[in-house]
């Protein structure tokens, strides 16, 4: 079974192409945004998880005294620091490297909010990715995360998410529902679940949760 780590390469050969895309649906990103601004303060650290070429981590930066990203792929991460001197923006540190066990530079219960937008999908164990997001936060601390739940679609996108990978135009995707995801949520420890109403697409699944005080 391929890796997180596997994945590396397709996502550093797709980063120019990717960072040269206009955001696919740019009224929801601003509000899911402003609601993860709206959990912020001055003071914060914040984890951006799967950051890409740092378009969250970047408008988060203004909210928080430190902002890190973490992504697998170098070459996302090298264009991300390329935009962050551009915007003279200087509280981003960024991260190479995939959100598993092996990621030890943050201390648990250090961080005020996590962040991952567009990854929980894409992860080999969820679950295990979210018991250590509940572990790195604070007591009240917040995590967002918008996440693709293919399982919520008519569309067979399993036998066609399988040829793309064979053709080497896709990631491997786990093909997850909104109630599973909520569940796996609730059982990593996380209170006052919410799913805000961003205007995103039926399978986009945005939620707002929090580790206990």
């Amino acid at each position: 079974m391929a890796t997180m780590s596997d994945t590396a390469p397709f996502w550093n050969e797709l980063a120019e192409r990717y960072a040269a895309q206009p955001v696919a649906d740019p009224a929801a990103f601003d509000r899911k945004i402003e609601i993860t601004h709206a959990q912020m303060a001055p003071d914060h650290t914040v984890l951006d998880i799967g950051c890409g070429t740092g378009s969250l981590a970047l408008r988060l930066a203004p909210k928080a005294a430190r902002v890190h990203g973490l992504d697998i792929s170098s070459e996302m991460l090298r264009i991300a620091g390329d935009k962050a001197k551009t915007a003279g923006i200087d509280n981003v540190e960024f991260h190479v490297g995939p959100f598993d066990a092996s990621f030890d530079r943050l201390e648990p219960g250090s961080l005020d909010g996590i962040c991952a937008y567009s990854i929980l999908h894409l992860l080999d164990d969820r679950r295990a990715a979210l018991t250590r997001i509940y572990e790195l936060l604070r007591p009240g601390g917040f995590f967002v995360s918008s996440t693709v739940c293919l399982r919520e679609s008519w569309i067979p996108f399993g036998p066609l998410l399988r040829v793309m990978r064979w053709l080497g135009k896709a990631p491997p995707v786990q093909l997850i529902s909104k109630s599973q995801l909520a569940a796996e949520v609730d059982a990593a420890g996380f209170v006052e679940r919410r799913s805000p109403d961003v205007g995103a697409k039926p399978t986009i699944e945005f939620m707002l949760a929090f580790k206990p005080r």
